[in-house]
């Protein structure tokens, strides 16, 4: 017997003694005390099976508490005295008869397992909270034991495994919460029968998967049902819709797809639907409004589509309401106003379109309200202002346009106003200060124009100010400084000028400041140097000048640093070593001088650009040993050192550029362990020595440039190993000995430049194995042998191959014919014999070509490039002859295959007409049998209306002849919009609605009918053209009448009228170059992209026309071939005069080329806001020289921000290369786009000096 045991006997036979010192007593008080006797023997049992049962239970619990990790809330836990009982212990609570209904121990830091809990013991337990605690382990088995209990909460804990089917006898249970656990498994449906009277199953936050069982509509009293956060998939079961007693169902989180079921509408009583983050698909059932009791909708972030019904609008009970990322489409209803109890509505991230309703206004409880990143158009709501308890407004990324309205200032609970990547114009109300609990201001990437209103500093809570990527000008207002809990301040990519406000020393709360890309000039104040939380300040591309500020070393948090591209001056304080955080350091640009500081004191640079300066001096051994760097770009400074000496190991070295410096010594062969190394530069500098043969451990490096130096000996050959290598220039140094074979080995080689040096030997025939090679330069070196044939096989040779001034000898290989995109070939200054091959006939890319000063003979070959060059490409060579002047004729009895050809082409030219006519004879007594009898059958057989009079492809079938003739009233003058090479153009309101443009064409000047099939095939592959910035062709029309095209209709019309009008003054610097780049993206589609090519053969600005936006299409896309499909390339046709091509007037070949003329042209009217006329004439003449790029801009504009001359240089430069007098001269299309796309990096200052001829001789 246990102690408890004994303590309790004892007090039981302590309890039935009877007294002895009294004898006598009535016989009624004997009757009592019998009764009395009786009673405490009966009750004496009655207490020891009590006791008995007490014991069992206090015993299970101190077993329990035993198994756990001690915790203090059960410090009371104890065996039970002879005055005491476990029914006062922490937590239990016990009925009347000493026995255990509950257990609450929720929130006591328990550790431990359920599994050492003695459940059979405790079997009276109705209520057991064990919640918010630290217990693992699985819910055991024997938890069944608890046959009365009817709630039970095992939340938030870390219980894991499945849910046992023993809870299956729980046949009490109304509540069971078992969430915020790992519990995993599915559902099982099998308990469901038997919890009859469950009112509340909780099982969110775990980790159970599978389906929701369609038996779940057995829990026929369920009110409350949360599956939320789990790993359920597979649809919501229909049943659920019989669970009547429902009011809150929360399933998000999951992995559920499928409709929502219609049947959802059935639960009356529901007053929380929640199905967020889920793959929800489908619509939006109607069945929904019968939820009239509904306070909260939530069914964001699914895939569902179709529009919002109206009939959610009558839910007058929804407080909350989110829909947000969806697919929903189509327009937010008025009636959405009937929900004046919201207090959010969240509609972001759909393809919602139209307007914002005014009817939002009148829900003024709204607290917070997301439309942003939809399709609304026109303006923010005036009754916006009605809001006043908003406090989240979320409008960004749509189409809205006009003003910020002013009503918006009695909005005054607002803490987030977010406008951004809108179309909003006008400027920023002076009113927005009046809303003084603003913590987050964000109107970015609109067209809000003005001055920032010195009222905004009230603002003294804001966080986050972003004002960039507009339109806005002025000086920046020193009130900004009032705004002291700032945290990120954002003006980038305006047109902000004056001086940076030394108030802003005020923001010490600041981490992120950009004031990049507008007109800031002064001196950065030594304010900014108390912004101590900075990390990021973004000070690039402005006009700042003057030196940087000591006080930068107090910026200690500073990770980013960008200062490029301003005409700072002086050297850098030496406490910029004090920024050990420091991670990017961008200092591009500038003038500054001086020695470079100790900087990446604190290892964590990565990235540090200071190119284009006047820096002296060594490298800092603080860079030496900074091994985190990523990027080093130091070229053109003035930078001395040893080369091998100064530099370190650095293995996370992506890219480093030390050019145009004058650094000497050797290069180390510590650079074969910068492994991640993909870009090395040390163009002209003073290195000597050899090349390390560790450089070929380097297997990620693309490219390598070490040119321009006094190195020597010979190239190792384990440079072989650099299969990445796309890039390698060693030009001008003194390298020699032979070419290695295993350069052979450079697969991905495109660039090779080895000329200026001192190698010997034969060219290696494995350079044939370099198959991507655009650029071969082995000139001015001691090669002999023989030109290798292989090199004839290098299919991608494009750019040039020089050999010249070497010792080569042998004849030049015919299989140099096979390198059709070889536009420049220089052979000079060898020894070369024999003829040169007619083979290169084939060369049809040359344009550029230098045999000169070897010993060549016999005719040259029949190719534009050889018969166009001057004498100097041929002179001093054995016998060369041929038409250029200076050489001799060929011998007129020796007939070269050139001259073959011009033979046959003598008399095709005699014989070909005399059949033509011939055959058009034949063909046109043919026509006019068949079109006669065709006649007779139309006329016989339709009268009015017959679809079978013409064709209309790729449109709507519905629209016939009589449709479009009928909206333009037989093409009636008042529906005149312009006139192109091949008709006029009239803008069509068809019935349906639609608007196109219709091109009626010009009948052929000969009267000749257009052939039918030729046309069909042409408009079918005109119209399988699919390019945004190629006017839509939707098909045509043939008729007797007449014939016409139906092309989309562009609102703003030509270029040409665009420029010639007021609305050129809209077309600021960005968007012309954005036409200008558009214009190419379309061409080079045109001639690279489609199979076969197609060619313009009439670009102009007339048939350039803009939409609203100002971009860019291009029309009158093969008409040309429309109209004379058999005139291949040659053409008769002229062009718009002033576009066409000049070589057109003695070739009449129509070329590619010959659109890049006329964008040349299109480019420079551009610019020029006016076609340029004589400018053309000029190009080629020593006039060009006294032009001046300031002198071509449209001076309706503006002079362009120092960001948008980088625009006008580069389209401008490209332009004048389009232009080229030679045609193969001239880019191609594809580079020109690739160019125009590509990031600005020409430095040409200053821009009012730039003259024509140094664009016309840079190489882009």
């Amino acid at each position: 017997m246990s102690h408890v045991s004994q303590e309790l006997s004892a007090s039981r036979e302590l309890g039935l003694e009877l007294p002895h010192h009294r004898i006598t007593f009535s016989f009624s008080l004997l009757l009592s005390s019998l009764v009395l006797i009786l009673f405490n023997t009966l009750s004496g049992k009655h207490h020891a099976a009590a006791s008995e049962y007490d014991l069992q239970e206090a015993e299970a619990l101190l077993e329990w508490k035993g198994s756990l990790l001690q915790s203090e809330a059960l410090r009371s836990w104890s065996p039970p005295t002879v005055n005491g009982s476990h029914c006062n212990w922490t937590g239990i609570t016990c009925n009347d008869d000493g026995k255990v209904t509950q257990i609450n121990l929720s929130n006591c830091s328990l550790q431990g397992k359920l599994d050492r809990l003695s459940f059979s013991s405790l079997s009276n337990l109705v209520r057991l909270d064990l919640s918010r605690n630290a217990l693992h382990g699985n819910i055991p088995n024997q938890i069944s034991a608890f046959s009365h209990l009817v709630f039970l909460d095992l939340s938030m804990n870390q219980l894991s495994g499945i849910l046992p089917l023993s809870l299956a006898n729980l046949t009490h249970i109304s509540v069971l919460n078992i969430s915020d656990n790992m519990l995993g498994g599915e559902i099982s449906p099998l308990p469901f029968a038997n919890w009859t009277k469950l009112s509340h199953l909780l099982l969110s936050n775990n980790l159970l998967s599978g389906k929701i069982p369609p038996e779940i509509d057995l829990l026929t009293n369920l009110s409350l049902l949360n599956l939320q956060e789990n790993q359920i998939s597979g649809s919501i079961p229909p049943s659920l819709g019989n669970l009547s007693k429902l009011t809150v169902l929360q399933l998000h989180i999951n992995k559920i797809s499928g409709h929502i079921p219609h049947q959802i509408g059935n639960l009356t009583r529901l007053k929380a639907l929640t199905l967020s983050i889920n793959n929800i698909t489908g619509s939006i059932p109607l069945t929904l409004e019968r939820l009239r009791n509904l306070m909260y909708l939530h069914l964001s972030q699914n895939q569902i589509s179709g529009t919002i019904p109206l009939e959610i609008n009558n839910m007058r009970s929804l407080v909350s309401l989110d829909l947000s990322a969806n697919n929903l489409t189509g327009f937010m209803s008025p009636t959405i106003g009937n929900l004046t109890k919201l207090t959010l509505l969240h509609l972001a991230q759909n393809q919602i379109s139209g307007t914002i309703p005014a009817q939002i206004g009148k829900m003024k409880g709204l607290i917070s309200l997301a439309l942003s990143t939809n399709n609304f158009i026109g303006f923010i709501p005036p009754s916006f202002g009605n809001l006043t308890m908003l406090t989240k407004l979320w409008l960004h990324e749509n189409q809205i346009s006009g003003t910020i309205p002013p009503q918006i200032r009695n909005m005054k609970s607002l803490d987030l106003l977010h406008l951004s990547e809108n179309m909003l114009t006008g400027s920023i109300p002076p009113t927005l200060g009046n809303l003084t609990k603003l913590t987050s201001l964000i109107l970015s990437k609109n067209l809000i124009s003005g001055t920032i209103p010195p009222q905004i500093g009230n603002l003294t809570k804001l966080s986050f100010l972003a004002l960039f990527e507009n339109q806005l000008n002025g000086t920046i207002p020193p009130q900004i400084g009032n705004m002291r809990s700032l945290i990120s301040l954002d003006l980038a990519v305006n047109s902000l000028t004056g001086f940076i406000p030394p108030s802003f020393g005020n923001l010490t709360r600041l981490t992120y400041l950009s004031l990049m890309d507008n007109k800031i000039s002064g001196t950065i104040p030594s304010q900014i140097g108390s912004l101590r939380s900075l990390n990021q300040l973004d000070l690039s591309q402005n006009q700042i000048s003057g030196p940087i500020p000591p006080s930068f070393g107090n910026l200690r948090n500073l990770t980013g640093l960008h200062l490029f591209e301003n005409q700072l001056s002086g050297s850098l304080p030496k406490e910029i070593a004090n920024l050990t955080h420091l991670q990017i350091f961008q200092l591009t640009g500038n003038k500054l001088s001086g020695s470079l500081p100790q900087i990446c004191q604190g290892g964590s640079l990565t990235e540090f650009r200071a190119s284009h300066n006047n820096f002296i001096g060594p490298i800092p051994q603080s860079l030496r040993d900074c091994i985190t760097l990523q990027a080093l770009r130091l070229q053109r400074n003035q930078i001395a050192g040893n080369a091998s000496e100064v530099f370190g190991v650095y293995p996370n070295l992506v890219s480093i550029d030390l050019s145009f410096n004058r650094l000497h010594g050797e290069l180390s062969p510590y650079w074969g362990e910068c492994l991640n190394l993909t870009s090395l530069r040390f163009t002209s500098n003073n290195i000597t020595g050899r090349i390390p043969p560790q450089f070929g451990q380097l297997s990620q490096l693309r490219l390598l440039d070490i040119s321009l130096n006094h190195l020597e000996g010979e190239i190792p050959k384990e440079l072989g190993r650099l299969t990445m290598l796309y890039n390698l220039s060693l030009k001008d140094n003194k390298l020699s000995g032979l070419l290695p074979q295993e350069l052979g080995q450079l697969s991905n080689l495109e660039l090779l430049d080895l000329s200026g040096n001192d190698f010997s030997g034969p060219i290696p025939k494995q350079i044939e194995k370099c198959n991507k090679l655009r650029s071969l330069k082995l000139d001015g070196n001691n090669l002999n042998g023989s030109i290798p044939f292989q090199i004839g096989n290098l299919e991608n040779l494009g750019e040039i191959l020089d050999l010249s001034q070497n010792l080569l000898t042998g004849e030049v290989p015919p299989q140099l014919g096979e390198l059709k995109k070889l536009e420049k070939l220089n052979l000079s200054h060898n020894m070369l014999s024999g003829s040169i091959p007619s083979s290169f006939e084939e060369l049809f890319s040359l344009s550029s070509v230098d045999v000169s000063f070897n010993d060549l003979e016999g005719p040259l070959p029949n190719n534009k490039a050889f018969l166009q060059a001057s004498l100097e490409a041929f002179i001093r060579n054995k016998d060369l002859c041929g038409d250029v002047q200076g050489l001799r004729p060929c011998n007129s009895s020796v007939i070269s295959r050139g001259d073959k050809k011009k033979a046959r082409k003598g008399a095709i030219t005699i014989v070909l007409p005399l059949m033509g006519v011939l055959f058009l004879l034949f063909a046109s007594a043919v026509i006019y049998f068949v079109l006669n009898r065709k006649k007779r059958i139309v006329e016989n057989h339709n009268q009015g209306r017959n679809p079978d009079l013409f064709s209309v492809w790729n449109y709507d079938g519905r629209i016939i002849y009589e449709d479009i003739i009928g909206a333009l009233e037989d093409f009636n003058d008042k529906y005149f919009i312009g006139e192109g090479g091949y008709g006029k153009v009239y803008k069509a309101d068809l019935p349906t609605g639609q608007v196109v443009a219709v091109k009626k064409l010009h009948p052929h000047e000969d009267g000749e009918q257009i052939d039918q099939r030729s046309f069909k095939k042409e408009i079918q592959a005109l119209t399988e053209i699919r390019h945004r910035n190629i006017v839509k062709l939707y098909g045509f029309c043939s008729h007797p009448r007449c014939s016409f095209l139906v092309y989309e209709y562009m609102e703003r019309g030509s270029l040409a009228k665009v420029l010639k009008n007021g609305e050129a003054m809209e077309l600021d610097w960005i968007k012309r170059a954005k036409v200008v780049q558009s214009v190419a993206h379309a061409l080079s589609y045109m001639h690279h992209d489609c199979n076969p090519p197609f060619v313009h053969r009439d670009l102009s600005s007339n048939n350039i026309l803009l939409d609203m936006e100002f971009e860019a299409c291009i029309s009158d896309f093969g008409t040309a071939r429309l109209l004379k499909p058999d005139s291949s390339n040659w053409s008769t046709l002229a062009g718009t005069y002033g576009y066409v091509a000049p070589e057109l007037a003695y070739t009449m070949k129509v070329t590619e080329k010959c659109d890049i003329y006329s964008f040349g042209v299109i480019a420079l009217e551009v610019i020029m806001g006016k076609h340029p006329g004589e400018l053309l004439s000029f190009l080629s003449t020593s006039e060009a020289k006294g032009i001046f790029l300031k002198d071509l801009l449209d001076q309706r504009l503006p002079p362009p921000t120092d960001g948008e001359m980088k625009e006008v240089v580069l389209t401008v430069a490209l332009a004048l290369a389009c232009l080229c007098s030679d045609p193969q001269a001239r880019p191609t299309m594809c580079h020109v786009s690739q160019k125009l796309s590509a990031s600005k990096e020409l430095f040409l200052e200053p821009h009012d000096t730039i003259s024509i001829c140094q664009l016309m001789d840079l190489r882009i």
